[in-house]
């Protein structure tokens, strides 16, 4: 049974960094597009990042120039490194994965159904 499992998330005041890491359990992943999401209070859950199995990466516009996703060589763990964190960065956090090498068509603005397995979610919290 896949698993996977966030953790990072914590309160920082604005300008400050977190990491965010996703670890998968109960599979390998060979090829894979895994992703970022996140869910602000009253909204609607947003694309973030994601990267595909040839480590090609995108970005929303919001968060472009100042997160970075990553992922080790056997993708067993994702990363989101967030820099320069505003308050409006202040959401959970969700990794999500499908089993196909390349990611969704459209961006981080892909559909949410495209991606079969979700974790729990890990709360970032920025003060000003």
């Amino acid at each position: 049974q896949v698993q996977l499992v966030e953790s990072g998330g914590g309160s920082v005041q604005a300008g400050g960094s977190l990491r965010l890491s996703c670890t998968v359990f109960g599979y390998t992943f060979s090829d894979s597009c895994m992703a970022w999401f996140r869910q602000a209070p009253g909204k609607k859950r947003e694309g973030v990042a994601r990267i595909d199995s040839d480590g090609d990466s995108s970005y929303a516009d919001s968060v472009k120039g100042r997160f970075t996703i990553s992922q080790l060589n056997d993708k067993s763990t994702l990363y989101l490194q967030m820099n320069s964190l505003k308050p409006e960065d202040t959401a959970m956090y969700y990794c999500a994965a499908v089993l196909t090498r390349y990611c969704p068509p459209g961006g981080v603005r892909a559909p949410e159904y495209h991606y079969r397995y979700w974790g729990q979610g890990t709360q970032v919290t920025v003060s000003s």
